[in-house]
């Protein structure tokens, strides 16, 4: 809002009659409106533009392995649906992981460090221990411990077994899971699925 004062000039005859010119208004005009803000970023010290994360609405990054036997593991995800691997965690604070398994019973689920490729390490360092449980001070926070590794999850075949992990591996830039068919049963088709919450 633009509000304009005019004062009398010193030649004038309202001057010459002694009334003082007022160059700044007795009141101030506060506006009462309500205006709607966007906020999709924010430009950091360096001058990049840093965009904000929303989450994800539907469960995009998706692996599929084929009979895996009892006692064997796989890495997931292994491609996300941009082309780029493993999951990335930056800006989000909560991970949703959906498992699809033809063969019911136990399953290991385990949080582990995922591998660099060519153009991508964990904040500029490579190579990393790939494959290797993450661990740190998530639980009482005085002592190192594994931040995900659920050895015995009971899963039910042929439905998405859905968790959400909340908290633990936000801001993890390179996350895969390890996942162990422990059900005793015949080799399983296992399918991930992974959803990344702000």
């Amino acid at each position: 809002m633009v509000y304009n004062r005019t004062g009398y000039a010193p030649w004038s005859l309202t001057r010459a009659a002694g009334v003082q010119s007022a160059t700044v208004d007795g009141t101030i005009e506060v506006p009462q409106y309500i205006q709607p803000t966007l906020n999709t970023g924010f430009v950091d010290e360096r001058g990049n533009w840093k965009g904000v994360k929303s989450s994800d609405e539907v469960f995009k990054i998706r692996s599929v392995d084929e009979a895996i036997a009892n006692g064997a593991t796989i890495l997931t995800p292994t491609t996300n649906a941009d082309g780029s691997w493993p999951l990335d965690m930056t800006g989000y604070q909560d991970c949703v992981i959906a498992i699809f398994t033809t063969e019911a019973g136990a399953y290991g689920v385990t949080a582990v460090m995922g591998p660099q490729g060519a153009d991508n390490g964990f904040g500029g360092l490579k190579p990393v221990n790939a494959a290797s449980t993450l661990r740190g001070n998530c639980y009482d926070g005085s002592a190192m411990d594994n931040i995900l590794g659920d050895g015995s999850e009971t899963l039910v075949a042929d439905v998405w077994n859905i968790f959400i992990l909340q908290g633990r591996l936000r801001g993890q830039k390179l996350l895969q899971f390890k996942i162990t068919n422990n059900s005793g049963s015949e080799a399983a088709k296992i399918e991930t699925a992974f959803m990344r919450l702000v």
